[in-house]
């Protein structure tokens, strides 16, 4: 199970950090990315804890993914936020080494305005 948090309004230039709690898995061998989908878009990859996939254009640089092993969480930081970073943030893993992996979080919506 994923359980994403840490959504919120926030004004553009800020910075938020988002949590995505994992049970029921062996963490060490759990690969976990971020995806996010915006209105009227489709779901878009940002990120993941191991490599292999190349995050999108938009976000590289601001975006940064973390893990805590002790609480089983791994964590996106976002900075210098963009109105056009609005949307719905999930958490996705498995243990398959491909993009989109089989379990998904059910989300945590970001609103970035002013």
């Amino acid at each position: 199970k994923l359980v994403e948090s840490g959504g919120g309004l926030v004004q553009p230039g800020g910075s938020l950090k988002l949590s995505c709690v994992i049970s029921g898995t062996i963490f060490s061998l759990y690969n976990v990315g971020w995806y996010r989908q915006a209105p009227g878009k489709e779901r878009e990859f940002l990120g993941s804890i191991t490599k292999g996939k190349t995050p999108a254009e938009s976000v590289q640089g601001r975006f940064t993914i973390s893990r805590d092993n002790a609480l089983n969480t791994v964590y996106l930081q976002i900075d210098a936020l963009k109105p056009e970073d609005t949307g719905a943030y999930y958490c996705n893993g498995g243990y398959a080494n491909g993009w989109p992996n089989e379990h998904w979080g059910q989300g945590t919506q970001v609103t970035v305005s002013s």
